[in-house]
């Protein structure tokens, strides 16, 4: 039966009037993606991303370089009285975590797992969102999973908007991964009498702590 409808599909659409000239327009098309009108942003991107992520409840810190990340997630965990084991996904594994007194497990979050630390591959100034590209040393549930989310984000991968995000990913070739994972702050919904409440259905806090190069 597949056989017999693959046949008939495939005849009518040879027999479309225009069919190869359209493929060939949509192949052009996907080829050559044009710029659509976006908002020219004015100013410094890194504190229009901070200012966008903070106005989305996410929380932002600061430090020098990535070596210093380790002893100011262990600042923000003493601030808001957090403890135990952290899962850190394992493309940080080189950070030396030990030295600022952490514990932590490279590896996949689990349901227990109460903090999660990751890279960032981008970020966008525009809306203050981040971008997460799964891996095998970066997989998606540190991010997903634990009650509070701790992103690593490098200054210079702050990108104006989406599509200049989109446009470094097209430059850089390959397959894309499975998951393209956007974080625009803490979970949230006001499914419930239009009542926001965070961590809905992810974490309830995100910290982002940005490091220059």
């Amino acid at each position: 039966m597949s056989e017999a409808r693959t046949a008939i599909f495939s005849r009518l659409q040879a027999q479309a009037p225009g069919a190869a000239e359209g493929r060939q327009r949509v192949q052009a098309r996907l080829a050559a993606p044009c710029s659509e009108p976006r908002p020219q942003l004015i100013g410094d991107l890194l504190a229009r991303f901070r200012a966008k992520a903070e106005a989305l409840s996410s929380t932002t810190d600061e430090v020098a370089g990535l070596s210093d990340a380790p002893a100011a997630v262990a600042r923000y965990l003493a601030a808001q009285g957090l403890s135990g084991p952290l899962v850190v996904a394992p493309a940080l594994k080189a950070l030396d975590w030990a030295a600022a007194g952490l514990q932590v497990a490279l590896r996949g979050a689990r349901d227990a797992d109460r903090v999660g630390v990751t890279g960032c591959d981008f970020a966008i100034a525009e809306t203050g969102t981040i971008l997460l590209l799964s891996a095998p040393d970066c997989p998606p549930t540190v991010s997903l999973l634990p009650e509070t989310h701790i992103a690593l984000v490098r200054a210079s991968r702050v990108l104006p908007s989406i599509e200049d995000v989109l446009t470094r990913l097209r430059a850089a070739g390959g397959e894309l991964p499975r998951a393209l994972n956007f974080i625009s702050g803490p979970s949230r919904t006001g499914d419930i009498e239009q009542t926001i409440v965070l961590g809905a259905h992810g974490p309830c806090a995100v910290h982002l702590l940005i490091y220059r190069d």
